[in-house]
Protein backbone atom coordinates (compact mmCIF):
# COMPACT_ATOMS: atom_id res chain seq x y z
CA UNK A 1 0.00 0.00 0.00
CA UNK A 2 1.00 3.40 -1.24
CA UNK A 3 1.25 5.97 1.32
CA UNK A 4 -0.94 8.81 0.13
CA UNK A 5 -1.07 11.26 3.68
CA UNK A 6 2.21 11.67 6.02
CA UNK A 7 2.00 13.77 9.57
CA UNK A 8 5.38 14.64 10.36
CA UNK A 9 6.07 15.73 14.08
CA UNK A 10 3.32 18.10 13.84
CA UNK A 11 3.41 21.14 16.44
CA UNK A 12 0.98 23.84 16.58
CA UNK A 13 -0.49 26.42 19.24
CA UNK A 14 -3.27 28.56 19.79
CA UNK A 15 -1.46 31.80 21.04
CA UNK A 16 0.51 30.89 23.40
CA UNK A 17 -0.99 27.68 24.46
CA UNK A 18 0.66 24.56 22.44
CA UNK A 19 -1.92 21.93 21.03
CA UNK A 20 -0.04 19.47 19.23
CA UNK A 21 3.14 17.84 20.13
CA UNK A 22 5.15 16.33 17.59
CA UNK A 23 1.99 14.61 16.11
CA UNK A 24 2.90 11.75 13.39
CA UNK A 25 0.58 8.96 11.66
CA UNK A 26 0.10 8.19 7.83
CA UNK A 27 -2.83 7.17 5.58
CA UNK A 28 -2.11 4.83 3.06
CA UNK A 29 -3.85 5.07 -0.35
CA UNK A 30 -7.27 3.57 0.43
CA UNK A 31 -6.84 3.22 4.11
CA UNK A 32 -8.96 4.15 6.65
CA UNK A 33 -7.66 5.21 9.94
CA UNK A 34 -9.05 7.07 12.77
CA UNK A 35 -7.82 9.28 15.16
CA UNK A 36 -9.34 8.11 18.71
CA UNK A 37 -9.53 10.24 22.27
CA UNK A 38 -11.72 12.63 24.30
CA UNK A 39 -12.81 15.81 23.47
CA UNK A 40 -10.22 18.80 23.77
CA UNK A 41 -6.92 16.29 22.87
CA UNK A 42 -6.64 17.04 19.79
CA UNK A 43 -8.25 15.39 17.09
CA UNK A 44 -10.02 19.06 15.85
CA UNK A 45 -6.80 20.42 15.94
CA UNK A 46 -5.07 17.95 14.10
CA UNK A 47 -7.17 18.28 11.31
CA UNK A 48 -7.36 22.33 11.79
CA UNK A 49 -3.84 21.54 10.44
CA UNK A 50 -4.72 19.09 7.59
CA UNK A 51 -6.31 21.59 5.90
CA UNK A 52 -4.94 24.72 6.85
CA UNK A 53 -6.90 26.47 9.07
CA UNK A 54 -4.23 26.56 12.01
CA UNK A 55 -0.82 27.16 11.23
CA UNK A 56 1.83 24.02 11.79
CA UNK A 57 4.84 25.70 13.86
CA UNK A 58 7.27 22.61 13.23
CA UNK A 59 6.67 19.36 11.54
CA UNK A 60 5.62 18.70 7.89
CA UNK A 61 2.28 17.14 6.15
CA UNK A 62 2.69 15.84 2.98
CA UNK A 63 0.30 14.44 0.59
CA UNK A 64 1.54 12.40 -2.16
CA UNK A 65 4.51 12.89 -1.71
CA UNK A 66 4.57 16.93 -1.70
CA UNK A 67 4.70 19.38 1.49
CA UNK A 68 1.42 20.82 1.74
CA UNK A 69 1.68 22.54 5.53
CA UNK A 70 2.39 25.95 4.25
CA UNK A 71 -0.41 26.22 1.63
CA UNK A 72 -3.76 27.98 1.86
CA UNK A 73 -6.73 26.08 2.57
CA UNK A 74 -7.94 26.11 -1.16
CA UNK A 75 -4.86 24.82 -2.45
CA UNK A 76 -4.62 21.99 -0.33
CA UNK A 77 -7.81 21.15 -1.34
CA UNK A 78 -6.72 20.92 -4.74
CA UNK A 79 -4.72 18.04 -4.15
CA UNK A 80 -7.07 16.04 -3.05
CA UNK A 81 -8.77 16.21 0.69
CA UNK A 82 -12.35 16.82 1.75
CA UNK A 83 -13.94 17.45 4.98
CA UNK A 84 -16.86 16.67 6.49
CA UNK A 85 -16.94 19.02 9.41
CA UNK A 86 -17.38 18.97 13.07
CA UNK A 87 -21.53 20.14 12.94
CA UNK A 88 -21.77 19.60 9.30
CA UNK A 89 -22.11 23.55 8.76
CA UNK A 90 -24.38 22.98 5.36
CA UNK A 91 -25.40 26.21 3.71
CA UNK A 92 -28.71 26.52 5.02
CA UNK A 93 -30.24 29.34 2.78
CA UNK A 94 -29.19 26.89 -0.35
CA UNK A 95 -31.46 23.64 -1.65
CA UNK A 96 -29.73 20.25 -1.20
CA UNK A 97 -28.64 20.22 -5.13
CA UNK A 98 -27.07 24.28 -4.78
CA UNK A 99 -25.06 22.72 -1.54
CA UNK A 100 -23.85 19.95 -3.82
CA UNK A 101 -22.93 21.84 -7.41
CA UNK A 102 -21.00 25.01 -5.04
CA UNK A 103 -18.42 22.86 -4.45
CA UNK A 104 -18.00 20.58 -7.48
CA UNK A 105 -14.59 19.66 -8.71
CA UNK A 106 -13.40 17.37 -11.18
CA UNK A 107 -10.00 16.15 -9.81
CA UNK A 108 -7.90 14.94 -12.74
CA UNK A 109 -5.44 13.78 -10.05
CA UNK A 110 -8.56 10.82 -8.49
CA UNK A 111 -8.84 7.71 -9.80
CA UNK A 112 -11.89 5.58 -10.61
CA UNK A 113 -15.34 6.87 -11.50
CA UNK A 114 -16.41 10.62 -11.33
CA UNK A 115 -18.45 11.87 -8.18
CA UNK A 116 -21.56 13.39 -9.56
CA UNK A 117 -25.11 14.89 -8.77
CA UNK A 118 -26.26 11.64 -10.48
CA UNK A 119 -23.89 9.36 -8.41
CA UNK A 120 -24.56 11.06 -5.27
CA UNK A 121 -28.52 11.03 -5.28
CA UNK A 122 -27.55 7.26 -6.42
CA UNK A 123 -25.58 7.02 -3.06
CA UNK A 124 -27.53 8.81 -1.10
CA UNK A 125 -31.31 8.31 -2.63
CA UNK A 126 -32.67 10.49 0.27
CA UNK A 127 -30.43 13.38 -0.91
CA UNK A 128 -32.42 13.22 -4.26
CA UNK A 129 -36.12 13.15 -2.51
CA UNK A 130 -34.99 16.40 -0.98
CA UNK A 131 -33.45 17.75 -3.59
CA UNK A 132 -35.24 21.06 -3.51
CA UNK A 133 -34.92 21.55 0.25
CA UNK A 134 -33.34 24.13 2.10
CA UNK A 135 -30.23 22.93 3.94
CA UNK A 136 -32.02 24.53 6.98
CA UNK A 137 -35.18 22.38 6.72
CA UNK A 138 -33.11 19.08 6.50
CA UNK A 139 -32.94 16.28 9.63
CA UNK A 140 -29.66 16.23 11.21
CA UNK A 141 -28.71 13.02 9.68
CA UNK A 142 -29.61 14.43 6.25
CA UNK A 143 -27.61 17.45 6.50
CA UNK A 144 -24.80 14.75 7.49
CA UNK A 145 -25.27 13.23 4.07
CA UNK A 146 -25.51 16.08 2.13
CA UNK A 147 -21.94 17.18 4.48
CA UNK A 148 -20.77 13.97 2.66
CA UNK A 149 -22.33 14.51 -0.69
CA UNK A 150 -21.01 18.06 -1.24
CA UNK A 151 -17.15 16.46 0.06
CA UNK A 152 -17.32 13.64 -2.25
CA UNK A 153 -18.12 16.31 -5.17
CA UNK A 154 -14.98 17.60 -4.79
CA UNK A 155 -13.71 14.48 -6.14
CA UNK A 156 -11.56 13.84 -3.17
CA UNK A 157 -8.31 10.98 -2.90
CA UNK A 158 -8.94 11.50 1.01
CA UNK A 159 -12.03 11.95 2.88
CA UNK A 160 -11.84 13.39 6.17
CA UNK A 161 -14.78 13.06 8.35
CA UNK A 162 -14.89 14.89 11.97
CA UNK A 163 -17.46 13.38 14.29
CA UNK A 164 -18.66 11.72 11.63
CA UNK A 165 -22.23 10.24 13.78
CA UNK A 166 -22.07 12.60 16.54
CA UNK A 167 -25.77 13.61 17.44
CA UNK A 168 -27.62 10.95 15.08
CA UNK A 169 -30.04 8.81 15.21
CA UNK A 170 -28.92 5.22 15.53
CA UNK A 171 -30.90 4.12 12.44
CA UNK A 172 -29.14 7.24 10.32
CA UNK A 173 -25.86 6.72 12.23
CA UNK A 174 -25.91 2.68 10.95
CA UNK A 175 -26.63 4.07 7.11
CA UNK A 176 -23.67 6.72 7.48
CA UNK A 177 -21.20 3.89 8.86
CA UNK A 178 -22.62 1.90 5.75
CA UNK A 179 -21.81 4.62 3.54
CA UNK A 180 -18.37 5.20 4.57
CA UNK A 181 -17.68 1.20 4.18
CA UNK A 182 -19.39 1.76 0.55
CA UNK A 183 -16.53 4.20 -0.20
CA UNK A 184 -13.92 2.02 1.41
CA UNK A 185 -14.74 -0.73 -0.67
CA UNK A 186 -14.33 1.76 -3.53
CA UNK A 187 -10.74 2.81 -2.31
CA UNK A 188 -11.06 5.60 -1.26
CA UNK A 189 -8.98 6.63 1.79
CA UNK A 190 -10.39 8.34 5.09
CA UNK A 191 -9.56 9.86 8.20
CA UNK A 192 -12.63 8.95 10.64
CA UNK A 193 -13.22 11.09 13.62
CA UNK A 194 -15.70 9.38 16.06
CA UNK A 195 -16.72 8.40 19.56
CA UNK A 196 -18.01 5.11 18.27
CA UNK A 197 -15.73 2.97 18.81
CA UNK A 198 -17.21 -0.98 17.68
CA UNK A 199 -18.34 0.85 14.53
CA UNK A 200 -14.80 2.35 14.07
CA UNK A 201 -13.52 -0.85 14.53
CA UNK A 202 -15.42 -3.07 12.05
CA UNK A 203 -14.70 0.05 9.57
CA UNK A 204 -10.70 1.10 9.95
CA UNK A 205 -7.59 -0.25 9.36
CA UNK A 206 -5.51 1.86 11.92
CA UNK A 207 -6.36 3.77 14.93
CA UNK A 208 -4.18 6.70 16.48
CA UNK A 209 -4.98 7.31 19.89
CA UNK A 210 -5.05 11.37 20.85
CA UNK A 211 -4.17 12.32 24.23
CA UNK A 212 -3.61 15.60 25.60
CA UNK A 213 -1.79 17.00 22.02
CA UNK A 214 0.15 13.39 21.37
CA UNK A 215 -0.25 9.93 19.78
CA UNK A 216 0.18 7.88 23.05
CA UNK A 217 -0.70 4.33 21.58
CA UNK A 218 -0.84 3.06 17.74
CA UNK A 219 -2.45 -0.01 16.16
CA UNK A 220 -4.79 -2.20 13.79
CA UNK A 221 -8.19 -3.41 14.60
CA UNK A 222 -7.35 -6.71 15.99
CA UNK A 223 -4.76 -5.41 18.51
CA UNK A 224 -7.26 -2.44 20.23
CA UNK A 225 -9.48 -4.99 20.64
CA UNK A 226 -7.18 -7.37 22.39
CA UNK A 227 -6.13 -3.91 24.79
CA UNK A 228 -9.93 -3.33 26.10
CA UNK A 229 -7.68 -1.33 28.60
CA UNK A 230 -6.82 1.45 25.82
CA UNK A 231 -10.40 2.20 25.08
CA UNK A 232 -10.99 2.69 29.09
CA UNK A 233 -8.07 4.51 29.67
CA UNK A 234 -8.02 7.03 26.95
CA UNK A 235 -11.98 7.16 25.57
CA UNK A 236 -13.65 6.36 28.69
CA UNK A 237 -15.50 9.49 30.58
Amino acid sequence: MSEFLSVQGVQASYGHAQALFDISFAVGTGEVVTLLGRNGMGRSTTVKCLFGMLPVSAGSISVGGTRVDSLPSHRIARHGLALVPEGRQVFPNLTVEENLVATARDNKKGSGERWSLHRVYEFFPRLKERRGNLGSQLSGGEQQMLAIGRALMTNPRLLVLDEATEGLAPLIRNEIWRSLADLKRDGLSQIVIDKNVKSLLNLADRHFVIEKGRVVWQGNSTELRAQPQIVHQYLGV
